[in-house]
């Protein structure tokens, strides 16, 4: 099971999360857009995650998922 399920399509790529998360593994995606026109947040190593849901609190959009 995923530990992260991010809505990309949601996203509108204002980075808060990637400033929140105490691991530094998320980062915005800048070789893609989204169906907003934004670059989304992507996890890169999704094992390293401590579901800490810092990512998720912060999120005003409500765009990731932290299941423990």
């Amino acid at each position: 099971m995923n530990k992260l399920i991010i809505t990309e399509n949601a996203c509108k790529g204002c980075g808060l999360c990637v400033t929140a998360c105490p691991r530094k593994i998320l980062r915005l995606d800048a070789d893609r857009v989204n169906a907003k026109g934004y670059n989304p947040v992507v996890c890169d190593d999704e094992t390293t995650c401590i579901s800490c849901a810092f990512c998720a609190m912060i999120c005003p959009d409500l765009v990731i998922e932290v299941n423990k």
